[in-house]
Formats: structure tokens, sequence, C-alpha cells
């Protein structure tokens, strides 16, 4: 009795088989990696949003983003270097892990983007809140009504290169809200495209949208609740 071996049609589609299910399970390992890393840079990015949160409770002003090191470039009475262009003063927030520099960093390894809003936000604006200030200076111009003018986040990046407000439709943030914005530039940790490309292009527009970019932001309400909570505005 003879044994009949595989003929090289069978072992083709034998191995045309094996090979969509490794394709398959690679393919599911890979996105479910993904999935972890982004859930994580979430995880870190709210974080960082809570450490500028508590740095305003205690300094009275929100950080300045940090330009050549971890360490805010700038701040208290002097303006910040930049700021829609820098990163998050991982180090001066006490935000981990950082790189060798003090650069906070995402789950990618890439360094995690900051901005403030250029309203005097970074330069002791909360002083003028407190009741000792007020007592000294009853005529401060800033107040409890005082809004950013500048930082807006749209859905999609402008038509227009360059323009300073969101296309009809495509606002997620008004221009009067945000004082500031952490971000991730995601797995490819470069512009891929318009909307990435407008996060990194130095003014007070960002873009949050179905791409590779993650961005939190601190509304000014959210900002101003925590200071009453602290007791920091009377």
């Amino acid at each position: 009795m003879s044994t009949r071996g595989f003929t090289l049609t069978e072992l083709a589609v034998v191995l045309a088989v094996t090979g969509l299910l490794l394709t398959s399970t690679l393919y599911t390992f890979s996105a479910q990696i993904d999935g972890r890393s982004r859930a994580e840079t979430q995880r870190r990015l709210e974080e960082a949003r809570e450490l500028v949160l508590g740095f305003a409770l205690v300094n009275g002003r929100l950080p300045c983003p940090g330009t050549a090191s971890g360490d805010e470039a700038g701040g208290g009475a002097a303006p910040c270097a930049s700021h829609y262009g820098g990163f998050l003063p991982a180090r001066s927030l006490g935000f981990q892990p950082t790189d060798a520099a003090g650069f906070g960093l995402d789950a990618w390894g890439n360094r995690i983007r900051y901005a403030v809003s250029a309203a005097q936000w970074g330069v002791n604006p909360f002083a003028r809140y407190t009741k000792q200030h007020a007592a000294n200076d009853p005529a401060a111009a800033w107040s409890m009504t005082q809004s950013p003018p500048d930082l807006v986040v749209c859905s999609t990046a402008p038509a227009a290169p360059g323009a300073a407000a969101c296309d009809a439709g495509a606002s997620v943030t008004n221009q009067n809200t945000v004082v500031a914005i952490v971000f991730s530039t995601g797995k490819n940790g470069s512009p891929a495209g318009p909307n990435e490309a407008r996060n990194l292009d130095g003014n007070a527009l960002f873009v949050s949208g179905d791409f590779d970019d993650q961005l939190v932001w601190i509304p000014v309400g959210l900002l101003y609740g925590r200071l009453i909570s602290a007791g920091v505005l009377p």
C-alpha cells in the first residue's frame, strides 16, 4: 500500500492559509499594542493637565512651555519664551516619565507638547485675584470675567493656510475658552497631514480629530473652578 503525499498545489494552499492566519494574528497584536499605547498616552496627558492646574494653584499662574529643556522658559515676571510652540515643562511640574533633558514623554517615547494662552496667563495674572492683592490694587484689570482670547481647537485644519480661526462648522472650542493645551504627536511623532501640521506650526490654532495626535485642554471655567475650590479666588 502506497502513501500519498501533498501535491505542490496543496502545499501552496496550506502555506497561503498559514500566512493569512499569521498576518491576521500579527495585525491584531499590533492593534492591541497601539490601543494600549493610546490609552496610556491619554492617561499621561490627563495627568499632565492636573499637574498644570496644580501648578496654577500653588504659583498663581499657569506654567510656561519648556523650550530647551523640561524646565519652563519664562514665567513669573517674565513672558513665556514660546506660548504655542513649546513642550510640557515636565521637570518644573514633577511629571514622569521624562527623557534626559527633562521633557515629558508619551507612551511612544515622543515629547509631550504644551501651549498656553499668550494673554499674560503665564505672568502672574492670578495674583490679581487674591484677597490681599485686591486690597492693595482694587483697580486691577483682571477679574473673574477675564477670558483667553487666542487659543482655539478645531475638528479639522482650516482650508486657508495660516488661518487663525476654524472653518464654519469645525469649531471644537471658541477663542475665549481655552487657557492651555497639552498634546501628543502620536505614534508617528511628526506631521503626517494638514491636521497634524497645524498642531506644530507655532500659532494659536490647534486641531483635535480622528487622526494620530491626542489633545486635552483646560477650559477657563475649569481653571476658575479649581481656584475657587482651593480658596485662591474669594
